[in-house]
């Protein structure tokens, strides 16, 4: 993601906002994705778009957040995708070529996301993809001024070798 991306990330997300609530408020203006740009300066946030082959259009986007190193070698995963292009595969060929990402060129052992426990189509994405649930978190995140339970799903390196074979 750069400087480059800013229009066509805040009209797409602009245009989401209705489909991601009350899931998540991804970055909708050109403050927040400034803010978010800044952040992928630092070593433990990473943040990589979703465009489509044929016209460049964004389809979604994925970060990486909270790298940890040495022992851990873990983070989080947070994503949203652009409304009107549901359905059509576009996250979940993302999700893949980010694992692909975070366990090759990152380095990591574990790649974990929390969702909360109706946001039915972004458990989907994450199944899809070799996720397994490992537990729940009671008013895990305040989102939208609300503290929010929340699904807990992780994939480990070895976990993401197996799915991505079958």
């Amino acid at each position: 993601m750069a400087a480059d991306d800013r229009d066509d990330f805040v009209a797409a997300m602009a245009r989401s906002r209705s489909a991601h609530s009350p899931w998540i408020a991804p970055p909708a203006t050109p403050e927040e994705f400034d803010a978010l740009l800044r952040r992928t300066d630092d070593q433990s946030f990473a943040t990589l778009l979703v465009r489509l082959a044929g016209d460049g259009r964004i389809a979604g986007f994925f970060s990486i957040s909270e790298i940890v190193r040495r022992g851990f070698q873990s983070a989080f995963l947070g994503y949203a995708g652009v409304a009107g292009l549901e359905g059509r595969g576009y996250m979940t060929e993302g999700l893949w070529l980010l694992l692909e990402h975070a366990f090759t060129e990152l380095g990591l052992h574990r790649l974990e996301a929390n969702i909360q426990p109706g946001n039915t189509a972004s458990i989907e994405l994450v199944r899809r993809c070799g996720f397994v649930r490992e537990g729940f978190s009671e008013k895990y995140l305040k989102i939208g001024g609300e503290w929010r339970d929340h699904e807990r799903w992780a994939i480990r390196a070895e976990l993401w070798e197996r799915a991505r074979r079958s």
